[in-house]
């Protein structure tokens, strides 16, 4: 049930990131992919900062039915709803027109979003103490986000099933907004808060505690091994679509290779967390992330004349590496807090993921809007074919730019100092107190 909140929130961030923005708007609503690409950023820029806040917020909260939980019931209706009219078909207008009522659809959603995501996500340390125990947490709720995935890929064939075009995406949206809402009333009922947590007061004011948090030595590193995988994973999400149907001319091929890759992601999960608890969780991600950039390395050299079953085969190998991009980070994560927890003597959860989310959301929605921005001044335009500097531009964009940014992630997590036994001598501190 609580891995139900990443299914939510993934099925809606990765539906933006591989349909949304780089299909629905470009392709079917027809708007310029550099007003696309900035749609998100501008989206994102303003959610991003509404991250830290909201986290700060659930922090201080003392209601009598917990700090975070309260959360989940009062934003799941109009996260679902802002999802479900982002693909309402806009009458005809100008691409400015366009962009402003999309981007307004978009910032409210997201906000929507944040109000769920970012308590759900500050439970995880509380609800898990250990050092495995989160570990063990975050595999499951990372197999809820693969789920979501699979969810967010269906989108195109469902909207094709209603009856395609604009009407098609209008019908699953409203589908896919119920589907958004109504796991939340399930998560608050299976979720818990401690009362020793919620009973201790947050003093520290909030740009306070950002500074910081900016100034945690073990939290900027993890921040920095997190920023590079998530641009490494938003930027392939954004340009694979357009791989398959622009390169390789196998637009009906990206829905099956998605899912493939994404079985064995979900197969993967088990098997990273028993490693985990043999080797620091940081080695175990410098692993995963080295074994994904081996496999977009390659993607480089695929010709739209390799045989079907090379081409699938050849994504679905990374998938492996993949499983670790998300997992491990989130679950780092809960050791900082409790680094911080016993330096000010206040559980700022809160704070910490939502300065989380904010780099995810910001550093990838960046990283997007200049790559379709390329795209655009390249010379793409969704209504005739691509010319030779955009089919070059998207092969790189797809394989070799994010392996770079991975092999940076791999790099930073050498050295991590939170460790299996300094987080013990941690814990003991924090008991002892």
């Amino acid at each position: 049930m609580f891995a139900l909140g990443d299914f939510t929130v993934n099925t809606v961030l990765t539906s933006l990131a591989i349909v949304y923005i780089p299909y629905f708007l470009i392709t079917v609503a027809g708007m310029r992919p550099e007003l696309a690409g900035a749609l998100q950023l501008i989206g994102r820029a303003i959610d991003a900062v509404a991250d830290p806040a909201m986290g700060r917020i659930s922090d201080r909260c003392r209601w009598r039915w917990g700090r975070r939980r309260p959360f989940f019931l009062l934003g799941a209706i109009p996260f679902g709803a802002g999802f479900g009219l982002l693909w309402l078909q806009l009458p005809p207008t100008s691409q400015l027109g366009m962009f402003a009522c999309y981007t307004t659809i978009f910032v409210l959603m997201s906000v929507s979003m944040t109000v769920c995501a970012v308590p759900y996500l500050a439970l995880q340390p509380e609800m898990a103490l250990g050092y495995d125990a989160r570990t063990s947490l975050n595999g499951w709720r990372n197999a809820g986000s693969v789920l979501g995935v699979f969810a967010a890929i269906a989108i195109r064939p469902i909207a094709n099933a209603f009856g395609g075009g604009p009407g098609g995406f209008m019908a699953a949206g409203a589908l896919y907004g119920a589907i958004v809402a109504a796991p939340w009333l399930a998560i608050y009922a299976v979720t818990w808060e401690r009362p020793d947590f919620q009973a201790r007061e947050a003093a520290m004011p909030f740009l306070a505690g950002v500074r910081l948090a900016a100034r945690h030595a073990n939290f900027r590193r993890l921040v920095g091994l997190f920023l590079c995988g998530r641009v490494a994973m938003d930027l392939v999400g954004a340009m694979l679509i357009l791989y398959f149907t622009l390169w390789l001319g196998r637009s009906g091929d990206f829905e099956l290779t998605m899912g493939l890759f994404f079985v064995v992601v979900l197969a993967a999960l088990p098997v990273w967390v028993r490693l985990a608890q043999r080797l620091e969780k940081s080695t175990v991600f410098a692993i995963g992330a080295l074994w994904w950039a081996a496999a977009l390395a390659l993607i480089i050299f695929v010709e739209p004349d390799w045989p079907r079953w090379l081409v699938i085969g050849g994504a679905v190998i990374g998938a492996a590496g993949y499983a670790v991009m998300d997992l491990m980070p989130w679950s780092m994560l809960g050791e900082v807090v409790d680094e911080d927890d016993l330096e000010t003597g206040e559980r700022r959860e809160g704070t910490y993921y939502g300065l989380f989310m904010f780099v995810r959301k910001l550093a990838g929605s960046i990283a997007v809007w200049l790559a379709l921005t390329l795209l655009g001044v390249l010379g793409y335009q969704s209504d005739q074919p691509p010319n030779d500097a955009t089919l070059t531009a998207i092969r790189w964009l797809t394989s070799l730019a994010p392996a770079a940014f991975l092999v940076l992630a791999a790099w930073l997590a050498r050295g991590y100092q939170l460790t299996r036994a300094r987080h013990a001598e941690i814990r003991a501190a924090l008991e002892r107190r």
